[in-house]
């Protein structure tokens, strides 16, 4: 199969009862390649373009019944007031979850065609036989390790990401859950799967790692624009992520990876909060504070 072909259908020859053979219609491809996909860079584009209005209009309407209510009690006041409003900034969180599933469906009319080919096989979720599951969870760890020195010894300035969990604790734990759920799933799944399948066919191995890192690490440059320590993480996890997808040929290392990077971090970020209790009681015990730095690059 050439390399711009998409994958090719075979249509089984059948005997009806009355010994007249046909071909029925094509339902399924015979050959799936997670590097030569059924769509093209445009799609690609566009399931990405899609998941960044979900990600930025979904959390508003999830938010409005609220707005609506706190302005009809008069307790909205000014949009400052608002952006305060730590009621408001938990809906909007808890709208990021419905921006993910309908970012995954979107991706599922794309991936299949809306259902002519099977999504997770055609997006490479497979162990491929030179990258086993220890070996991505051992990246993610590494890439915790460097995640921690990083944010640790270059510090920065406080996030929109650490005003958002600060914010309340049922914001922090709904930020939590989204980080070790939807999160790394949906990512993967547009980003490294998508997008990296598609740029691939179209302009190569090198030039497809460079693009999709790149937008992987964009989108988050506004969320961290204050902490250049955070930025540079994220652009190293984007990289590797985006690197593993290409050498092992397959999605599912990179989810691992990605899942074991976000559920450790999402942990620590649920009971960070009676570590620092803890401190203030034992400050020698439980270094907080470095803690708290590396949380940031939850998201």
């Amino acid at each position: 199969m050439n390399s711009g072909e998409s994958p090719s259908i075979v249509d089984p020859v059948v005997e009806s009862p009355g010994g007249v053979s046909y071909q029925p219609p094509a339902t399924t491809p015979a050959i799936i390649n997670p590097d030569n996909p059924p769509w093209g860079a445009l799609a690609a584009f566009g399931t990405w373009f899609g998941s960044i209005i979900f990600l930025i209009f979904v959390p508003i309407f999830t938010a409005l019944p609220y707005m609506v209510y706190a302005a009809a009690r008069g307790t909205g006041g000014p949009s400052e007031s608002f952006l305060a409003d730590k009621n408001l900034i938990f809906f909007s969180v808890l709208g990021v979850f419905p921006a993910h599933l309908l970012t995954l469906g979107f991706a599922w009319l794309i991936v299949t065609r809306a259902g002519r080919y099977p999504f997770w096989e055609t997006l490479g979720w497979k162990w491929p036989a030179n990258f086993g599951p220890w070996k991505s969870v051992g990246i993610a760890l590494l890439l915790l390790g460097i995640g921690m020195l990083i944010t640790y010894f270059v510090g920065g300035k406080t996030t929109q990401l650490d005003e958002l969990i600060n914010s309340s604790y049922r914001t922090r734990v709904t930020t939590a859950i989204l980080a070790a759920t939807t999160a790394p799933l949906v990512e993967e799944v547009v980003y490294r799967g998508v997008l990296y399948s598609a740029f691939k066919r179209a302009v190569g191995v090198f030039a497809s790692v460079v693009i999709v890192s790149i937008l992987f690490a964009g989108v988050h440059v506004a969320q961290y624009r204050s902490n250049i320590g955070v930025i540079a993480v994220i652009s190293i996890l984007s990289i590797s992520l985006t690197v593993v997808r290409a050498y092992s040929g397959s999605l599912l290392p990179s989810f691992i990876i990605h899942f074991v990077f976000n559920g450790i971090q999402s942990v620590l970020l649920v009971i960070q909060p009676f570590i620092e209790k803890s401190e203030q009681v034992m400050p020698e015990k439980v270094p907080a504070h470095l803690i708290a730095s590396f949380l940031r690059l939850i998201f």
